[in-house]
């Protein structure tokens, strides 16, 4: 451990010294100039839609404000969030053209005023509201922080958005607690990794998980019992637990509601923290968008209560940047640290992708390819038949047609993640 520490040190050293050498002395990063601002390479998403609506392009560097860290990115993290962004499916968008993207790693380059406990050089994650993926970011310091000395940078930008929504769900909301049982559907995305490897760390927790057939192999030694996502899952489950679970995660929504509550104990808890059945193309549909929401048992309170059910939704980007809860974040964070410092806990990277190859990384999302995290590596040099910007084309939902009145369509998605 001491060795790779000492090694992890070195390599930061030498990047730094390499930023050095490539700035002028005004401050120039390897960046060009825009009129009197630098320049940095970022995605675009220039209008809500289909892949084609994101471009790799450059804009003006961004300067840290009171209370900022500027970041020289090394990794991007990839989530589903960012494809529902990038169709327009969420409650109050801003306003296009923008840079997508929520939490990333790399090494702190300048500082705000007011700015404590950190120093030029630091090895660093971070949540940012927006454009992360670029090769500079500027972030309050309150989503800052310190990557462990063995930790990657693909790694660490793994690490924020997966392990603490996770964490939250399991512990904060759900308490998980030694004997119990946990449903969780996609067990090979980054959520459902992180889920099985929390889990992990409590004794005699079974984990039941969904996950298409093709991942079963690779992912078998993660969760106690693997069904396939397009089985008939219940009745799986009451095979084996005839009582059913303590807890249901929920990231699919649609007719999952109305089954994960049919599988909670007494004093079960269902939380839901996404909606991926809702992006079932490239393009938000509307249609899919009713079907799923139509699918979508009705809650009765007083069956709750009868039941001594929990029902729960959980987002972790509206905690933090509607909310105001960076502190319990923090604490989150510095647990989950320890935890990887404790080797018990390691965040899996499905791939890197260069920033040019923002399209087909998505696609592999839309595809539901991916075991664990899709990384953007923003030093990665792009693959030639990948880095052609002017693809427009997609397999992602071509069975989706473009229905006449959808772009109209005023109701959104939630927030959710």
């Amino acid at each position: 451990m001491a060795k790779e520490g000492v090694e992890k040190a070195e390599e930061t050293e030498q990047m730094i010294e390499k930023e050095a050498v490539r700035e002028p002395a005004e401050g120039g990063g390897s960046s060009h100039r825009l009129g009197d601002a630098q320049e940095m390479r970022a995605v675009v998403l220039a209008g809500f839609g289909g892949l084609n609506k994101l471009r790799v392009t450059r804009k003006a560097m961004p300067e840290p404000q009171d209370g900022e860290l500027k970041i020289r990115v090394k990794a991007c993290g990839l989530n589903f969030i960012d494809l529902m962004v990038r169709q327009g499916n969420i409650d109050n968008p801003p306003k296009t053209p923008l840079v997508p993207g929520f939490e990333c790693s790399g090494i702190v380059e300048a500082l705000g005023d007011s700015v404590k406990g950190y120093e030029i050089g630091d090895r660093v994650m971070a949540f940012v509201n927006y454009n992360a993926w670029a090769e500079v970011v500027c972030t309050p310091a309150e989503f800052v922080y310190k990557v462990p000395d063995d930790m990657s940078f693909s790694e660490a930008a793994a690490f924020p958005v997966n392990f603490v929504t996770a964490y939250m769900m399991l512990f904060e909301v759900a308490n998980l607690r030694e004997g119990m049982s946990v449903l969780v559907h996609s067990a090979g995305g980054g959520v459902g990794q992180a889920v099985a490897q929390l889990c992990s760390t409590v004794p005699s927790v079974t984990v039941f998980g969904t996950a298409s057939t093709f991942k079963h192999e690779a992912i078998k030694d993660s969760v106690t019992h693997l069904f396939d996502r397009n089985a008939d899952y219940v009745q799986e489950v009451k095979r084996i637990s005839a009582e059913g679970v303590d807890i249901v995660l929920d990231c699919l929504c649609g007719d999952n509601t109305g089954k994960g509550l049919s599988l909670l104990k007494p004093l079960g808890t269902y939380i839901l923290y996404g909606s991926s059945n809702m992006v079932t193309g490239e393009t938000k549909s509307f249609f899919s968008f009713a079907k799923s929401w139509w699918q979508v048992e009705k809650v009765n309170p007083i069956k709750l209560y009868e039941e001594n059910k929990v029902i729960a939704g959980f987002s972790l980007l509206n905690l933090l940047f509607r909310q105001g809860r960076a502190g319990l974040i923090r604490g989150v964070v510095d647990k989950l640290i320890g935890l990887y410092n404790q080797k018990k806990i390691k965040p899996v990277v499905d791939s890197l992708w260069a920033l040019e190859e923002v399209k087909e990384a998505m696609q592999r999302i839309h595809d539901r390819g991916n075991i664990g995290k899709l990384i953007l590596d923003v030093e990665k040099t792009p693959t030639p038949l990948m880095a052609n910007d002017s693809t427009e084309t997609s397999e992602a939902g071509e069975e989706e047609e473009d229905h006449e009145g959808d772009s109209e369509n005023k109701e959104r998605m939630p927030f959710i993640q």
